[in-house]
């Protein structure tokens, strides 16, 4: 969408960041009780599609051709980045891994469960 460009942004979140946070909110579980939080990657964890098929290629050392779509669908969103200030505000969290790092844990996870993914894809 939007042209093709691969400029759509995004946020990237390790679910260790997310273990954290859980972490946090189970030991303040009083001080929280009922609260919501909206809660990702946040500003220093976004990456534009382009940029992060960069990081990944990369990472993992090849290139696989990709294909622009032009199109812009119904609801395609052209920049997502979560705003965290709530949360960080109440519990002190923030993200701590980068999306170098989010994206190498990625692979080092799929390559470890490799037979795993393939079963679940159906390859």
């Amino acid at each position: 969408g939007f042209g093709g460009t691969g400029k759509q942004v995004r946020d990237l979140l390790h679910v260790a960041d997310l273990i954290d946070l859980v972490e946090l909110q189970l030991a303040r579980m009083a001080d929280l009780d009922g609260r919501v939080f909206n809660v990702g990657g946040g500003l220093e964890t976004s990456l534009s599609l382009q940029e992060t098929t960069n990081l990944c290629r990369e990472i993992v050392g090849s290139t696989l051709e990709i294909g622009a779509d032009e199109a812009t669908r119904e609801g395609d969103v052209r920049v997502y980045v979560t705003d965290n200030r709530r949360v960080t505000d109440a519990v002190g969290w923030r993200p701590r891994r980068s999306p170098r790092e989010i994206l190498a844990d990625i692979h080092s996870w799929i390559t470890a469960n490799e037979a795993a993914v393939r079963q679940a894809l159906g390859t």
